[in-house]
């Protein structure tokens, strides 16, 4: 193997699956090398929490990150009680990762001025005092709190928290305040570099350290490379039906997506349509969708892949293995990249 510079690698889990297989694919993982197991919580599915505690109780070293939740669902004070007690139960190894939610989701809960950027600093602010030990009061525009309190002491009053962020705004916010920043799936390379400056820039500015750097992305690494290539585009298919909205009409954060990825915006709105009427994903992405948006291919190749992530700053990789074989996959890879 040629030596490269490599990000961290973990895996992304979701509310998508049962508990009891988060559970068999975090031992997977840190039997396999893995750095973290990630866990994506979105709204109506399966709340994560329960499954997070499952999975810091089944493992002893991985670093167990929760991104993003949203401080809707749940207020920042119970946010504080629930990560530090999972930061207990952890020894240690728990990442706060917040994030707005999706739009569509958090209206349906009754939110519809849910102000994101506001709503994040506002709740950060929140959990950090809880967690350092302090009483947390703030007189926000979405959020209160009044002297509240934990009554035990933290493991960790610096308990990493993370933000999520796409939009310039949020970006210059989550290199002010927080610990780190968390990329979502279906961000290409261009896009993170973007990203990666913007929070850095905010952060110096703010006479803070650059926050570190995860994005999530799919992955599939088979010894067939063009078996991986097959299944990967199935779950980028799903993700883009699931991030962009129908119609012209797409937030200026994805429209930006689009043009850094080196795919024309009528090639994608193109893909998409066929992909919402069901045509099947291996036929209508070609393989610009997947140099874009994951890695796949063989195990070198999926590791050749990785490096391009850490050469524009990022510090920790948090794949999605996709596919009906993914403890399988993950020890394949683990063998190539350590």
């Amino acid at each position: 193997m040629s030596p490269v510079a490599l990000p961290e690698i973990g895996i992304r889990l979701s509310g998508a699956l049962d508990p009891g297989r988060c559970v068999e694919l975090a031992r997977a993982a840190e039997n396999a090398g893995f750095a973290s197991v990630w866990f994506a919580e979105n709204p109506f599915q399966r709340a994560v929490m329960a499954t997070v505690g499952a999975c810091a109780a089944a493992t002893r070293r991985v670093r167990i990150g929760v991104g993003v939740i949203n401080p809707y669902g749940r207020h920042p004070t119970l946010i504080a009680m629930e990560f530090a007690a999972l930061d207990e139960l952890s020894e240690g190894r728990a990442i706060l990762g917040m994030g707005s939610g999706i739009p569509a989701a958090v209206r349906c809960m009754g939110f519809t001025d849910n102000r994101p950027v506001t709503a994040m600093r506002e709740a950060i602010a929140i959990i950090r005092a809880m967690l350092s030990g302090d009483g947390a009061t703030v007189s926000g525009q979405v959020f209160r709190a009044d002297g509240a309190r934990l009554g035990f002491r933290p493991r960790r009053p610096d308990l990493p928290i993370y933000m999520a962020a796409a939009g310039e705004r949020g970006l210059k916010v989550c290199g002010e305040i927080a610990d780190g920043l968390v990329i979502s799936n279906l961000t290409p390379l261009s896009s993170t570099e973007r990203m990666v400056r913007i929070v850095g820039e905010a952060a110096a500015r703010s006479g803070r350290p650059k926050p570190r750097i995860v994005q999530y992305v799919p992955c599939v690494a088979r010894a067939d490379g063009a078996e991986a290539h097959a299944l990967v585009k199935a779950v980028i298919g799903e993700m883009m039906i699931g991030f962009w909205p129908v119609g012209d009409d797409w937030p200026a954060a994805r429209a930006m997506i689009v043009a850094e990825s080196g795919i024309p915006r009528g090639d994608f709105a193109a893909a998409l349509e066929r992909l919402r009427h069901g045509e099947d994903a291996a036929g209508v992405l070609d393989e610009r969708f997947v140099a874009a948006f994951a890695l796949a291919g063989t195990a070198e190749e999926c590791r050749q892949q990785a490096a391009r992530f850490r050469a524009v700053g990022v510090d920790e990789l948090a794949l999605t293995f996709a596919g009906v074989q993914p403890a399988e996959d993950m020890a394949y890879f683990g063998r190539f990249l350590w």
